[in-house]
């Protein structure tokens, strides 16, 4: 039975607009303006970028704990939404506003700190927001929809903050004051984003009470019990990985091997373009084969494109972003699937265990989903201290070696692809078809 009107799931979609800018901007810039603008040596860069990502691993599971409590009492997780939305873009415009005094390790410092702060604010909102699905719908195929709003927010988000986001540095001057400009109106659009979603669910309610203190333990041993929760959160971040390597390194990419840094805008505007124009064929695709062989068909599409991009450095600049076009439609689809499959998986629990514990899920789901796409630039930092990658500060330029242009080429295709080709074993073996989640949610079964 259809719960939600058109305009709460709008009014629930418009908070993936921030969730997208956050997920996209730092993953995309964050790592560069440490060795490019900081100097910061890439070694450290990555630690930096990788270190306030384990805190939010760290942080999610005890969040969701709190955000089933306050369903408990309140009936909603909202008021987590309003606080995260409140925070985030205070600390996200610190994050790129190091002093001109700082270089180096004292500007690692201050932009260690103070993304600490983000990421904490950001898991604030996203623990319970991706917990909400659950509860204010019971249908399977209303899932689809209500994740196929969001996506299209993600979408919009990711392809804005992808093209805008180095635009807006380049604006702003370059170098540090560019940084500053970019970080100022992000910052104003994701509390816009976040608000936005706690003001559009506000006439949204929830279905059943969810079970509240669990520990670490009993957490992990419910995910042993939910296999398909497992699965789902292995191959997710497994691709979170992926596209959170092909994230930090395609303004690389634009520099080093396209020539121009100003191109990272054309890389993101050909990988998220395409998805907008295909998310109804992905939608479409999903009702009528399932959402199981949609999502491998998106994983194996983007594994092919990831390989094929191996060959970049011979490719002209026009064949790289027709690549890069195809991968964002595969990407599309590598979104909104999972997405649309997680309700089911705690819909799935609920029935089985008799317990509502969507927040604790969902909170191992951040937990995941974080430390993917935080390993994604830590690993081309890795990647790029091993090839000889030279860091510079704003007012330096470097020629990189043969060997660093051929690092970055790799993480941008190789890596992502293999990655992509682990999830796969776990696609397949994911089996909670409409059917089966109708079986196990019927009350005769329920009851038995």
């Amino acid at each position: 039975m259809a719960r939600l009107s058109r305009g709460q799931r709008v009014g629930y979609a418009v908070g993936s607009f921030g969730t997208g800018g956050f997920g996209t901007v730092p993953g995309l810039l964050l790592l560069f303006y440490l060795t490019d603008t900081l100097g910061v040596a890439a070694a450290v860069a990555g630690v930096i970028v990788f270190i306030p990502k384990l805190w939010d691993v760290v942080i999610d599971p005890v969040l969701g704990g709190l955000s089933d409590r306050t369903m408990l009492r309140r009936g909603s997780r909202r008021p987590w939404l309003l606080a995260g939305g409140a925070l985030l873009p205070v600390a996200f415009v610190l994050t790129f506003a190091a002093p001109g005094a700082l270089a180096g390790g004292s500007a690692a410092i201050w932009v260690g700190v103070f993304f600490v702060a983000s990421v904490t604010a950001f898991s604030m909102f996203q623990v319970s927001y991706l917990a909400m699905p659950a509860e204010i719908t019971d249908d399977y195929t209303e899932r689809i929809d209500v994740m196929a709003w969001r996506i299209v927010f993600l979408t919009l988000a990711i392809l804005l903050f992808g093209v805008a986001a180095p635009l807006l540095v380049d604006a702003g001057g370059g170098g540090r004051s560019g940084y500053l400009v970019m970080g100022l109106v992000v910052g104003v659009l994701l509390g816009v984003s976040l608000v936005g979603a706690w003001v559009g669910t506000r006439s949204t309610r929830g279905y059943g009470v969810p079970q509240v203190g669990a520990t670490l333990s009993e957490q992990l041993r419910a995910v042993r019990q939910n296999r398909w929760f497992g699965m789902l959160l292995g191959a997710f971040v497994l691709q979170a990985l992926a596209t959170g390597t092909m994230l930090a390194a395609a303004v690389y990419v634009a520099e080093y091997v396209l020539g121009d840094a100003a191109l990272t805008s054309v890389l993101f505007g050909c990988l998220v373009g395409p998805a907008l124009l295909v998310m109804p064929a992905w939608r479409t695709l999903g009702r009528r084969m399932g959402k199981q062989r949609g999502f491998l068909v998106a994983t194996v599409l983007f594994l092919l494109g990831t390989v094929a991009l191996t060959l970049a450095r011979s490719y002209p600049p026009v064949a790289v972003y027709v690549v890069v076009g195809v991968v964002g439609v595969a990407y599309a689809g590598m979104q909104m699937f999972p997405l649309s499959m997680l309700p089911d998986t705690l819909a799935a629990d609920a029935a089985s265990s008799g317990q509502q514990r969507a927040g604790m899920f969902t909170g191992l789901w951040t937990a995941g989903e974080t430390t993917g796409f935080a390993l994604g630039p830590a690993i081309v930092a890795l990647v790029l201290a091993a090839t000889g990658f030279l860091s510079t500060t704003e007012a330096e330029t470097a020629l990189q070696p043969d060997s660093a242009v051929t690092g970055i080429v790799l993480a941008f295709s190789l890596l992502p692809a293999v990655l992509a080709a682990l999830s796969v074993p776990l696609v397949l073996r994911y089996d909670l078809t409409q059917e089966r989640l109708q079986t196990l949610t019927t009350p005769e079964v329920v009851n038995s």
